[in-house]
């Protein structure tokens, strides 16, 4: 077996694969290390198997919405191993996929984990390997805090592992994984609690976001548990318990579920032996091109700290095999106004900056924002509601975030994060004839900018802005 490459990719995930897959198009010679499947988290344990579940919650929220426009339904109780087994089921195509695309393509697999000799090789299972170009992709891995009775709750990977449905169930983060978990327990069946260190759900989000996110899992029957320092876990009569630092017990849980992070997967990588910075939370620092401190070393993913997405890290790494193979000295991953998605129910959608970080950055801010009740629960007394917010700034107010909540969101965002990448103004989106009726058109309508009613007040008094449609 060869053992020098041009490149060695270490990990399999969606940037190791990238950048295999880009530089064996330019006839390079390459290998991927990867311990577990290919694909990495996204595919594993992460954006594939998660969307099935939520295309699931979803469903069973539609199946209580049936009746009102006179399609008869019943919702029974969840067939979890028919959904289980159909998820994994799905998965493996896709490991099977890779698996072939890999051995077809020419890339080199090899299993197990890697540890860096020096600068130029890495030794796996024994056996060196050399490359002029190594690149690490080793992605992420849950947090557990360290606190008593931690090992009493699972991470998103054991969410993954669940045979059966929890009939009580506590999710303890208020970030993304946490909401997602949390909506797709409850729309499923489970009693569930979304307990949290934050004040607010999507703490990171627009406040506009996290605030009706919060109405809503109120309104779908999630116990909000919100500023609730978790100081340990116990197992009692009722089930696992969740105690705070301030004496407060949460009791009667059938499963919890740590959902407070992700660290980067690098600790296992001996990097002080070919002299790679890394930070004591385990990231590698690069620059806007990925290198890191050491020249022929690399970055990509969810391990340099930027943007943890799947998208980004495909595309840092294509942009990096066609820096170095493709003759595009200057080919790199613009990490300005990305847009994202989380799944919750409803889901969020949004890019850009937020109104604190646009009025902390910008001398002129204005801001656009509506809250309605879509078409799609016009007969529905337990639909969810959208908001929409935009954030202009300058003269020429231009678009610098947009921020959603609410059903097709995820969908409606993709354009619209073209048109914010190509610098569109406010002006720009009324010049578009809108679509009618859809929720997106109101991105095209709006005419009043802020002050407006209270959004807090609205949300909180149950009232909507308005009626689409």
């Amino acid at each position: 077996m060869n053992t020098h490459f041009d490149l060695i990719s270490i990990g399999g995930g969606s940037g190791g694969l990238a950048v295999a897959e880009q530089a064996v198009r330019y006839g390079k010679r390459v290998a991927v290390v990867e311990a577990a499947k290919l694909g990495g988290t996204c595919v594993n344990n992460g954006c594939v198997p998660k969307k099935v579940m939520w295309y699931a919650a979803h469903l069973a929220h539609a199946v209580d919405d049936a009746n009102a426009f006179g399609i008869a339904a019943q919702r029974r109780r969840t067939d979890w191993g028919k959904l289980v087994a159909g998820r994994e089921a799905y998965i493996a195509r896709i490991n099977d996929y890779w698996d072939d695309h890999v051995d077809h393509n020419g890339i080199t697999r090899i299993d197990g984990l890697a540890r860096f000799i020096d600068a130029k090789s890495i030794e796996v299972n024994g056996q060196a390997y050399s490359a002029e170009h190594i690149v690490i992709a080793t992605g992420g891995r849950p947090i557990v805090p360290p606190v008593p009775g931690a090992e009493l709750g699972m991470t998103s990977d054991g969410f993954f592992e669940l045979q059966d449905l929890p009939e009580k169930v506590a999710v303890i983060g208020g970030g993304y994984i946490g909401v997602e978990l949390a909506g797709v327990l409850r729309g499923l069946g489970s009693e569930v609690s979304l307990v949290a260190l934050e004040a607010r759900a999507l703490e990171l989000f627009d406040p506009m976001v996290g605030d009706v996110l919060m109405t809503e899992m109120h309104k779908q029957g999630i116990n909000l548990e919100m500023s609730f320092q978790v100081a340990g876990l116990a197992k009692t009569d009722s089930g696992i318990a969740l105690d705070s630092r301030t004496g407060v017990r949460l009791d009667g849980f059938d499963a919890v579920i740590w959902a407070v992070g992700r660290a980067p997967n690098t600790r296992g990588l001996n990097a002080e032996a070919a002299g790679i910075e890394l930070r004591s939370n385990g990231i590698i620092p690069t620059d806007a091109y990925q290198n890191t401190n050491v020249p022929g070393i690399y970055a990509i993913g969810d391990i340099t700290g930027r943007s943890p997405l799947t998208p980004v890290a495909i595309k840092a790494g294509r942009k990096l095999a066609d820096r170095l193979f493709g003759g595009q000295p200057a080919a790199r991953v613009d990490y300005d106004n990305i847009p994202s998605v989380v799944f919750a129910h409803p889901p969020v959608a949004t890019i850009g900056l937020t109104e604190p970080q646009a009025r902390e950055r910008h001398g002129k801010v204005t801001v656009y924002q509506t809250r309605f009740t879509p078409m799609r629960h016009a007969l529905s007394d337990h639909g969810a509601g959208t908001a929409m917010k935009l954030i202009c700034v300058g003269d020429d107010e231009r678009v610098a975030g947009i921020h959603l909540i609410g059903d097709n969101v995820d969908e409606m965002l993709q354009g619209f994060a073209v048109a914010v990448k190509m610098g569109a103004t406010k002006a720009d989106l009324d010049s578009t004839v809108a679509i009618h009726p859809i929720s997106a058109e109101e991105l095209v309508t709006l005419k009043t900018p802020d002050p407006q009613p209270d959004p807090h007040q609205a949300i909180d008094s149950g009232l909507d802005w308005k009626q689409a449609g």
